[in-house]
């Protein structure tokens, strides 16, 4: 049974950190939290969840970078707001701005702003896994010092 839940369960976390990185509204640190107090190893779980959202973040660069307006207004419903207020954290701060990749609501279209300008893929993927890595080992830590 422990196997079926550490295999499972950590294909299960890959699969929704990476869909969390894209612009779906979807959240993965919930079941990194209760990975974690199933006593799947920590150092694991952040692993597997970082690989993935770091994943999804390429997925959406990709799309800024080949993906057209349309397909991001119509099937993404990129809001103008959202784009704009990347683009300006972006314009501002360039490649750092991405170590805040992980945050809720700019955080996607960052790396879309980031694509559609074409970022060099390794200045894009440095920060965002710092950023994200960096996220879930906090929450891990936090997590096995609440056990």
């Amino acid at each position: 049974m422990e196997n079926i839940l550490l295999d499972h369960g950590l294909l299960a976390l890959f699969l929704l950190s990476l869909l969390a990185a894209t612009l779906l509204p979807l959240g993965s640190e919930w079941l990194l939290i209760s990975l974690i107090l199933q006593d799947v190893p920590a150092p694991q779980v952040v692993a597997v969840a970082t690989l993935g959202n770091v994943l999804g973040a390429f997925i959406t660069y990709g799309i800024g970078v080949w993906g057209s307006g349309f397909f991001m207004r119509k099937f993404l419903r990129v809001d103008e707001k959202q784009t704009a207020r990347a683009m300006e954290l972006y314009q501002r701060y360039g490649p750092v701005s991405l170590f805040f990749a992980w945050l809720p609501i700019v955080g996607d279209p960052l790396c879309l702003v980031a694509g559609i300008l074409r970022l060099q893929p390794l200045l894009f993927f440095f920060p965002v896994f710092v950023g994200k890595f960096g996220r879930y080992a906090f929450i891990a830590i936090a997590t096995a010092a609440y056990i």
